[in-house]
């Protein structure tokens, strides 16, 4: 526990730091210079302002609760502690990404993250977690590669620093922007985040919620912070932002296993907070990533200690009834579960909701708006299904086992009682969060109305449904290991084409019957078959005979 000790602390400091740097308004930039090239100078920063402190804040609050929760649910693992050695690596990478100011300190905290997340996902050590790790590997690697290849635009513009930003570094931010999308799962890149899935719930749960996913938005809210992005840059985010966030909506309606579920409306939430940043408003968009991040930790803590109740089954179609058994925990899935759908007096309505409401205030196109509003829809229809699951189906598992540990407990406790209060208690400690909205009656009707028609849709018509197309998103990522799923179904109907190019097809082998005939009559080589083979001789002997 001495980790999770030394994270809480961490957290409180940081939180004593940016209670400060609120009063004060101010911010500190630590340089060091290390080389200095014509007029480039090559520098080491860090950054201490109220973004990276209340960061780290929410970082290492929610790594504390998850090292506590992980000395119970791995306490039987062999390798216990080269899991919690990763996991801190884990932690420090992000730390260094989210207080650096410099290209360095980026691919430093970026590349740690990448390189620890391959290693925790991988950790079972099975055929899926290799590819799934192998996965989550290669799409960071472009992400990597865009960073690299942005350093020639650093030294263009004379700097290697990028939170001092101006309107010459426009074509730099939409390059990092490309980057971002990558490392925060946004379409074409969202296929490895479901795929993750084969960590232990421990790393799901840093790495859905604060950390690995959030590395690319912090970057693009650290650069939209101190300059407005460019129309074409808000048109990217505006587009994959909205298209995410439907397909992730989308996907987890049509799936059963409960750990991709909370996976694919991570990737559903990712996608509202790159919408945010599509319409101008960075500091909305780091206030949902808070929210989500302490709901998300949660919800993956409660989904984690239902499968140890109900022996590691993670699908819902047989866990009916097993919240019943522990209603802590159930009280706290239902939290996390409305923290999702944005639902009032929970800590989502204060950013998610306004999120929406600013959507009708602005000028962008009826289509991003049609897309928000469907994805909305889907959000609702999937957690009220997978509440109907878990909370209110009849008991069907014969063996659930309980765990009272307060290692368990006070974890949830802890991450539910911010996911009511925070978003109030934030709003009102940071007043750059708030903002104006002017909307109609109509509006704001509507936003309701969608809200409670994917409630009644998730509650009444939905059953058991599967697609494995969708819940693996494998149009996004054609890898060899998931190619038999999809094409099983062609391959059948395929059958005769397959013995007609590389066999005999059915009516060649009916024609080579007619001609095997004779051959049939002869019955080659057995004793009746030569006698026939004698006479037959002497038959043309004497008709050749007679002819002559």
């Amino acid at each position: 526990m001495q980790f999770s000790v030394l994270l809480f602390c961490f957290s409180f400091f940081c939180l004593l730091m940016y209670m400060y740097f609120i009063y004060m308004n101010k911010m500190i930039v630590l340089e060091i210079e290390f080389l200095s090239v014509s007029t480039v100078s090559f520098v080491l920063a860090l950054i201490l302002d109220k973004i990276s402190l209340s960061f780290s804040m929410i970082v290492t609050l929610i790594s504390g609760c998850v090292f506590l929760f992980s000395t119970k649910y791995m306490e039987e693992d062999e390798f216990y502690w080269r899991f919690t050695w990763i996991l801190l690596s884990f932690v420090i990478s992000m730390n260094f990404l989210i207080f650096g100011g410099s290209l360095f300190f980026l691919l430093l905290g970026w590349d740690g993250l990448g390189i620890t997340s391959f290693a925790l996902i991988i950790y079972y050590q099975s055929k899926d977690s290799l590819a799934a790790g192998f996965q989550t590997l290669m799409v960071n690697r472009l992400g990597d590669v865009i960073i690299v290849c942005s350093s020639f635009f650093y030294v263009i513009l004379g700097q290697y620093s990028f939170f001092t930003v101006s309107y010459s570094m426009s074509t730099l931010i939409l390059v990092l922007s490309l980057a971002a999308l990558t490392k925060s799962a946004q379409f074409p890149f969202s296929a490895w985040l479901p795929a993750a899935m084969a960590a232990p719930t421990p790393v799901s749960a840093l790495v859905h919620s604060s950390t690995l996913v959030t590395a690319g938005i912090y970057m693009l809210i650290r650069f939209s912070a101190n300059l407005p992005m460019s129309k074409e840059s808000c048109s990217v985010l505006l587009f994959c932002g909205s298209i995410t966030c439907l397909l992730g909506g989308t996907a987890a309606i049509f799936e059963n296993d409960l750990k991709k579920i909370v996976a694919l409306s991570t990737l559903s939430q990712l996608g509202v907070m790159v919408f945010c940043l599509g319409l101008n408003l960075p500091m909305l968009s780091l206030f949902h990533l808070y929210s989500h991040a302490l709901f998300k930790a949660l919800l993956f803590l409660a989904a984690g200690s239902l499968l140890m109740f109900s022996f590691g089954n993670q699908d819902i179609r047989m866990l009916g009834g097993v919240g019943m058994s522990a209603p802590l925990c159930l009280v706290m899935f239902n939290i996390s579960s409305l923290c999702l759908i944005g639902a009032p007096f929970m800590s989502a309505f204060f950013s998610k909701h306004l999120i929406l409401e600013k959507m009708f205030m602005s000028n962008i196109n009826m289509f991003s708006i049609l897309l928000m509003s469907a994805a909305t829809l889907m959000t609702a229809t999937y957690v009220v299904r997978m509440l109907k699951a878990i909370c209110w189906f009849k008991p069907s598992l014969n063996l659930i086992t309980l765990n009272n540990s307060p290692k368990i407990y006070f974890p949830m406790i802890l991450l539910g009682s911010l996911s009511v209060f925070f978003g109030k208690m934030y709003s009102m400690l940071d007043f750059s969060l708030l903002e104006a909205v002017f909307l109609s009656k109509m509006s704001s009707m509507f936003i309701n109305f969608i809200t409670l028609l994917g409630l009644f849709i998730g509650l009444i018509f939905l059953g058991q449904m599967k697609s494995t197309t969708l819940s693996t998103l494998f149009f996004l990522s054609p890898f060899y290991q998931n190619s038999p799923k999809l094409f099983s179904k062609i391959n059948k109907s395929l059958v005769s084409l397959d013995y007609g190019w590389l066999e005999i097809a059915p009516m060649m082998q009916k024609m080579l019957m007619n001609f095997n005939k004779p051959m049939i009559f002869f019955n080659w080589p057995n004793y009746l078959s030569f006698n026939r083979i004698t006479w037959l001789v002497f038959l043309i002997f004497i008709v050749f005979n007679f002819n002559i």
